[in-house]
């Protein structure tokens, strides 16, 4: 009898520990999705929760990848609406070339950073909205600097033109770099990897051909 209950005891035991070790399990798995990337964990830990790490970091967002969208939008409404000066006011061709490139770019950005907003249930910037905040935004054009390029032509509107846009992309880069450590949501965080990319390039660029004059 006394080794029937002692059975017993231990037969309770493993059955507790494992079922301790289960809710373990189970809680560590769902408070490890967004870092066991980062983790060098168990390998059947690893595979049971990388499915859920990749559509968590495509599906899930987070108030950093909506203030991402939500500034993007009307920083790259102004950049195209730069952009769109060129082709009649511009003297050289490699700025004319750069600003079709750079509306080729942020166009179909636009839109879908607007898809985006509309699928998280938040508002797309109205065309043409400048709130409050707007003036934490990197490199934004005042109303008098657009103006000033708008009445700007020839050799004076290029300088003016990549002057502005080095100041524009500056600041889109910066909301990029910002994205990238705070989002959440995968497919903004590869938009702005690339933003970085393209527009640091561009900046290179107009920087040597400002070298020039």
């Amino acid at each position: 009898m006394i080794r029937k209950r002692s059975l017993m005891r231990r037969t309770a035991a493993v059955a507790a520990a494992g079922a301790a070790a289960l809710v373990l399990a189970a809680c560590g798995g769902n408070g490890d999705d967004d870092s066991s990337a980062g983790h060098g964990g168990h390998a059947a830990t690893a595979s049971s929760s990388a499915p859920a790490s990749a559509s968590a970091s495509q599906g899930q967002h987070n108030a950093a990848d909506v203030a991402f969208a939500k500034g993007m939008i009307p920083h790259h409404r102004q950049a195209v609406e730069m952009a769109d000066l060129a082709p009649d006011r511009a003297q050289s061709a490699e700025v004319k070339k750069l600003a079709a490139d750079i509306k080729k770019a942020q166009d179909p950005e636009i839109k879908t950073l607007s898809g985006w907003l509309t699928s998280w249930g938040e508002d797309v910037p109205a065309e043409g909205a400048m709130d409050h905040s707007m003036h934490d935004m990197g490199g934004m054009m005042t109303a008098e600097e657009m103006t000033e390029l708008k009445n700007a032509s020839g050799k004076a509107f290029d300088t003016a033109f990549m002057e502005m846009m080095i100041k524009h992309h500056e600041g889109a880069v910066d909301m990029a770099k910002t994205e990238q450590a705070d989002g959440t949501y995968g497919l903004a965080k590869k938009m702005a990897g690339e933003i970085i990319d393209s527009q640091s390039a561009e900046i290179e660029q107009m920087n040597a051909l400002l070298g020039k004059d």
